[in-house]
């Protein structure tokens, strides 16, 4: 096989486990987004909305994007990154780390928002705090969403990698034979 398709080449092993990584956080970003809610059962801002539940969503966001940030860190360290593929996936990671770090922020406003909601002077006040609660939380939750698609475009460049891997191997013959060697003619000696 050709010296430079080699050098393009991540190893499948370290493809298959970069891959199963990304579709876990892939995973846990997709069910952050849909599990922590703040509305209730009606559609609602609930009355008094939980501040500690809130504030864990803030903690867990920001775990979840120290994660991002270091699988990309980590791709960024390997020979990998620096190949056509590679740059594609460290390219899909970088942007799902900035999205990432934008989730817990909003988080953060919507549970500082749920403190100023019991101090709320009047309905019209409440009103806007309330919906201003909701608009930050699904602000987080589409970052959060969006992070996960990027993740899991970062997994479908591997997995079209380990395609061509397997083109590469059934059109690259596995050994050509060596020409046989030449017998000495009877002019020559």
């Amino acid at each position: 096989m050709d010296r430079d398709i080699q050098r393009e080449l991540i190893p499948r092993g370290d493809a298959l486990r970069l891959i199963r990584s990304l579709d876990n956080l892939k995973t846990a970003f997709l069910d952050a987004a849909e599990q922590w809610q703040l509305l209730d059962d009606t559609g609602d801002v609930p009355a008094e909305p939980s501040y500690t539940e809130l504030l864990q969503h803030a903690v867990d966001a920001q775990d979840l994007s120290r994660d991002v940030v270091r699988m990309a860190a980590g791709f960024t360290r390997s020979p990998h990154s620096t190949n056509r593929a590679g740059r594609t996936v460290l390219a899909h990671l970088a942007t799902a780390a900035t999205l990432s770090s934008h989730a817990a922020p909003h988080f953060a406003e919507t549970t500082e928002t749920a403190l100023s909601l019991s101090r709320a002077a009047g309905p019209i006040t409440r009103r806007y705090r309330g919906n201003s609660m909701v608009i930050d939380h699904a602000t987080a939750r589409a970052y959060l969403r969006r992070t996960s698609e990027l993740i899991g475009e970062a997994a479908k460049e591997l997995h079209a990698h380990l395609d061509f891997h397997r083109f590469l191997s059934s059109v690259t013959p596995r050994a050509i034979p060596a020409p046989p060697s030449p017998t000495p003619s009877a002019r020559h000696r």
